[in-house]
């Protein structure tokens, strides 16, 4: 199963090539641009340091949200406009499981968390169970404090979410609060590859026609237009 996956939840941005569990090439970067002005030069740039044309891909995987509004629109739009050229499907995987993957088979509860601005982040919980990962709530949006209030347990807070707030974590549920290794925070397209595969080996693709961001609120234009 060869993939091609892209993340542009965050003001980061990954692509990556892999081949069964193979990594074949993988590109990440931070830049205050758009992603707009490098996401297809990074994806050039991964097939061909991966050796393979389009045509040999199976599908691709791509972050549909929570995240950024403008980073969301343009790392799905992108992957449709490839899935349109090559004919190959495509599969949508939530940014907060493949923040809670890259937890490292963390023993205990695991929060990753999205700066989702204005004063909230994107989260949900998670749990390693058996070596394989359990989704235990919905994915919602809270100030960073009400999202933890309820905590009463060792938790791995994870992701740029957990960096910017890590203080107001720290004064709610104090010694009961881990933090993930900085490396770990940003999401990597190949941990979103692999997320994809078990969907790609079972014909369980999205609708590319109906296949749209999961934003959970709505964008900061259509807040500003509402009665305050």
């Amino acid at each position: 199963m060869k993939i091609l996956a892209v993340d542009t939840t965050t003001r980061s941005c990954s692509v990556s090539v892999v081949q069964g569990k193979s990594l074949l090439a993988e590109i990440t970067t931070v830049r205050k641009q758009t992603h707009s002005k490098h996401l297809m030069e990074m994806i050039n740039r991964a097939m061909g340091l991966s050796g393979l044309a389009l045509s040999e891909l199976d599908g691709f995987a791509v972050t549909r949200g929570p995240g950024t509004f403008t980073g969301l629109r343009i790392g799905i739009s992108s992957v449709k406009g490839l899935s349109a050229a090559s004919g190959k499907p495509v599969v949508g995987v939530s940014s907060l499981d493949a923040l809670a993957m890259q937890a490292s088979l963390f023993p205990y509860l695991i929060c990753p968390l999205i700066d989702a601005r204005r004063g909230e982040v994107y989260f949900s919980r998670y749990r390693f169970r058996n070596g394989r990962l359990k989704k235990e709530a919905e994915e919602q949006v809270f100030p960073p404090e009400k999202a933890v209030f309820d905590l009463d347990e060792a938790c791995l807070f994870i992701g740029d979410g957990a960096l910017l707030y890590q203080k107001t974590i720290l004064n709610k549920i104090g010694k009961s609060a881990f933090f993930a290794s900085s490396f770990q925070n940003t999401i990597r397209a190949s941990t979103v590859a692999y997320l994809s595969m078990n969907r790609f080996k079972n014909d369980d693709t999205d609708d590319v026609g109906m296949f749209v961001p999961h934003y959970i609120r709505r964008s900061d234009a259509e807040l500003n237009l509402m009665p305050s």
